[in-house]
């Protein structure tokens, strides 16, 4: 299912829902409708906890924020041992190129979350980036930290 993302392989749960096909989220527990977005999220989330070490316990899809008085939904969110939110993912088709629209839409996020790392990814593309609130500034990494590193 992974043959056409820039991931690891790995086995989702396909089932079809209502005629439709949808795939099983281990994160919120629940058969979802498998667009492309959701088959890079669901990608990216195996990638996340099979070889980075994130505990699936401590990421959350699709969670809700207040932005500006409206409601908005990060599409991860991933939190330390105690709960403070550490990374937002922000997941797009593979055919959606990564671009400034995007990062500016997980940056907007960020102002509700402050967290350490943003990371943006198409399936074929990963970018992650460093917040240094200190100096008011970023850096781009080039890998995804791996968990104990957050």
């Amino acid at each position: 299912m992974t043959d056409n993302l820039n991931l690891p392989p790995f086995e989702p749960k396909i089932s079809e829902q209502g005629g439709k096909t949808s795939v099983w989220d281990p994160v919120r527990k629940l058969w979802t409708p498998l667009t492309p977005e959701e088959h890079v999220r669901q990608a990216f989330v195996a990638y996340l906890v099979n070889y980075k070490n994130y505990p699936i316990s401590h990421i959350a899809n699709e969670q809700a924020i207040s932005l500006n008085s409206m409601s908005r939904r990060c599409d991860s969110v991933v939190y330390d041992k105690s709960g403070t939110p550490k990374v937002i993912v922000e997941y797009k088709r593979p055919n959606v190129t990564i671009t400034q629209k995007v990062f500016d839409q997980i940056a907007r996020y960020n102002l509700v979350l402050h967290v350490d790392y943003l990371i943006v990814s198409n399936g074929l593309k990963h970018y992650c980036v460093r917040m240094d609130y200190n100096a008011g500034k970023y850096t781009f990494l080039q890998d995804i930290p791996q968990y104990a590193e957050l």
